[in-house]
């Protein structure tokens, strides 16, 4: 079971800069990477619709959501902020960089996140290896940048 995880895992990673590459030329098409993102958002949230009718989702659940406190919704400004970045940074940066700033980023916040249990998430301290971690992923934004 692991193994599937961590294989979607990595399918869903190399998804990330097949979709930065698709929403820029959007982007570029439109002349405005606001309209590629929200375009982005519109196919998005109808293939979600499509698949809950297909899987016999209960809509009734949803309802809930509306007891969550407002920061719990600010997740989706966040999902906003991170496609209309990568649509933009994509095309002046390349994918590789954009994507390896974007993963330094992510590890930096997913070892906050886990070494305090922020959200939830399960403690896991922050230790030397990790931080070893971190420094090899900055290492190769560097060595990126660089050639």
């Amino acid at each position: 079971m692991k193994f599937v995880l961590l294989s979607f895992a990595l399918a869903a990673g190399m998804l990330a800069p097949l979709q930065a590459g698709l929403n820029a030329r959007m982007g570029r098409a439109l002349g405005d990477p606001v309209y590629a993102a929200l375009i982005s958002f519109a196919v998005g949230t109808a293939s979600l619709f499509i698949y809950a009718l297909a899987v016999r989702t209960e809509f009734g659940t949803i309802r809930q959501a509306s007891d969550l406190h407002w920061t719990v919704w600010t997740a989706g400004c966040m999902g906003a902020v991170y496609v209309a970045a990568t649509i933009i940074l994509t095309p002046r940066l390349g994918a590789a960089l954009t994507f390896a700033l974007v993963v330094a980023g992510q590890l930096t916040m997913a070892l906050f996140m886990d070494h305090f249990g922020f959200l939830g998430v399960p403690v896991q301290h922050f230790t030397w290896q990790r931080m070893a971690g971190i420094l090899l992923v900055t290492a190769g934004v560097v060595i990126i940048r660089k050639f």
